[in-house]
């Protein structure tokens, strides 16, 4: 069933007001009418079945038939650090990692990063990225919208990661050597609730300054299996293995 995710303003007792570019995925994409159902998410993460009840060019009105009791959010609050990446590759993180359960986003600018964004270019790609997020969170019947945060600074990150209980960075020269840190190790330290922050380097990794910046400040440097990963799979393989590990080991 279709789902969208409605802020807080719309909500209105047992009526739910839908404006904006929704309207136009309603009508003219799925080309609802009055009498079908929807699911509508409110700014808390709850989700209600609802019914159409009237449709114009300006909104729509959908009344709520009942409060659905689900959540298919991760057990843990995982969040990527993504140093800015070429192209389009910072897209696929977001709309896959969305899909995968991540809670939020945080591009960040690496020594390595071949793209440099000014204030202009990043105000621009944050609405596409808010964009990007919505819409694989309603494909993926998420709960709630992951943040997309402002680019920050390595520094600016270090800053960040103060919030977090567990903090970790992918760093391929782990997957040389023998005496390792495994990824599977790391996930054993964490309690459900626990708040997981992973920074994923751009194409050319991390410097040797920002590892040993990061290890300095309480980043733990793991390896993601055996093999070297592209920027835009790396953290797409640590969200699968946290999916295994906290959801499917369980049952």
């Amino acid at each position: 069933m279709q789902r969208y995710f409605i802020p807080a303003s719309s909500w209105n007792e047992n009526k739910v007001v839908i404006q904006g570019n929704d309207i136009h995925h309603i009508t003219r994409v799925m080309r609802f009418v009055s009498g079908d159902k929807i699911i509508c998410n409110s700014d808390t993460g709850e989700a209600a079945l609802c019914e159409i009840i009237e449709i114009d060019h300006e909104q729509v009105v959908a009344e709520v038939l009942k409060w659905l009791d689900e959540d298919v959010e991760l057990p843990i609050k995982v969040a990527i650090a993504q140093g800015i990446p070429k192209g389009d590759k910072l897209d696929l993180v977001l709309q896959k990692g969305t899909e995968l359960g991540a809670q939020g986003f945080i591009p960040f600018q690496s020594k390595r990063s071949v793209v440099v964004w000014d204030n202009k270019k990043a105000e621009k790609k944050l609405k596409r990225f808010s964009k990007i997020v919505k819409e694989a969170s309603e494909q993926s019947h998420r709960n709630k919208i992951p943040e997309v945060k402002q680019p920050m600074t390595i520094n600016q990150l270090i800053q960040e990661s103060l919030h977090y209980d567990m903090k970790i960075f992918a760093y391929e020269e782990e997957a040389k050597v023998k005496d390792y840190r495994t990824f599977g190790s790391i996930l054993n330290q964490i309690d459900f609730g626990q708040k997981l922050l992973i920074c994923v380097g751009p194409e050319g990794g991390f410097s040797s300054e920002e590892v040993n910046e990061l290890k300095s400040n309480g980043f733990h440097a793991i390896r993601l299996g055996p093999r070297i990963l592209r920027t835009e799979t790396a953290a797409l393989y640590a969200l699968a293995a946290i999916s295994y590990h906290f959801e499917e080991m369980e049952t």
